[in-house]
């Protein structure tokens, strides 16, 4: 057998470089393209967890009897294992806490006082059963609040009420709130515009900084979303409409509360929405 010179040897091994360079191209071209797309931003799912974001919701005194107000008091942890104290102004407050027994009913929206390194509030605790506490704040997203849950057990007989099923209306203090669009199912993971009109036609006041505020709880998983209306104060309000506009990041059914003030006195709304 007549045996390759060194030329031949060199153009042999440059011939095989290019060829698999060229399958090495074919293969890993398809993982460059990907590793360049944008990412989808997804649904927040907030408050089932009492850490997120680098902070731990830590109570110090929670409820454990029944009473018109009940003293509630936490401390939120920092990234760095200490209470945090001041957190930048979210809708007029640093602060926004809420309270909703597991089955949707004994909703509160009400802002804690900090003395010293402990947030302070009281809370109304009118039947047993299982409640979540959820703390929201600005943390190291200015563009999603943080939101911490943590639950506590009052003990005793519980009257427990059933959710009510999807509805395009609900009453408040002599109010209609009314879904114009009716009971219509948002779509999960998917943009979701929901609109309230509330009758008789007022102009609400303005309340934290908004005409109003949409807080919705997954009915199973308690993920919690806090929304506001797209018509800044000030704003002719058609029809009487507040459009609010969420992801949701959960199927099944949801309770959404609203709030608006009018006559001085906070008024509030709750709906049932189920999520496809």
């Amino acid at each position: 057998m007549r045996r390759m010179g060194w030329p031949a040897r060199i153009g042999l091994l440059a011939l095989i470089l290019v060829v698999f360079g060229a399958v090495g191209y074919v293969v890993t071209r398809p993982s460059t393209v990907v590793h360049h797309v944008q990412p989808v931003a997804a649904p927040h799912s907030d408050g089932r967890s009492d850490v997120q974001d680098g902070f731990q919701l830590r109570p110090v005194t929670v409820p454990a009897e029944r009473g018109s107000a009940v003293p509630l008091s936490f401390q939120i942890i920092g990234p760095a294992g200490r209470p945090e104290t001041k957190f930048p102004e979210n809708q007029t407050k640093q602060l926004h806490f809420f309270v909703v027994r597991d089955d949707m009913q004994s909703y509160q929206h009400v802002h804690p006082e900090l003395r010293e390194d402990i947030w302070h509030t009281t809370v109304s605790v009118p039947d047993g059963g299982t409640y979540r506490m959820y703390a929201e704040f600005i943390g190291r997203d200015p563009t999603h609040p943080t939101v911490l849950g943590s639950a506590f057990i009052i003990p005793g007989d519980t009257a427990f009420v059933p959710l009510p099923p999807p509805s395009d209306r609900a009453e408040t203090d002599g109010f209609t709130v009314t879904r114009p669009d009716g009971a219509v199912k948002p779509l999960v993971g998917k943009p979701s515009v929901i609109k309230l009109r509330i009758t008789p036609q007022i102009e609400p006041e303005e309340y934290l900084g908004a005409y109003g505020h949409l807080t919705g709880f997954n009915a199973i998983q308690l993920s919690v979303t806090h929304l506001h209306p797209l018509q800044r104060p000030g704003t002719a309000l058609p029809s009487g409409e507040l459009t609010f506009q969420t992801v949701f990041a959960e199927r099944g059914e949801h309770r959404l509360f609203l709030e608006f003030k009018t006559g001085g006195k906070i008024r509030t709304a709750a709906f049932t929405v189920f999520v496809t």
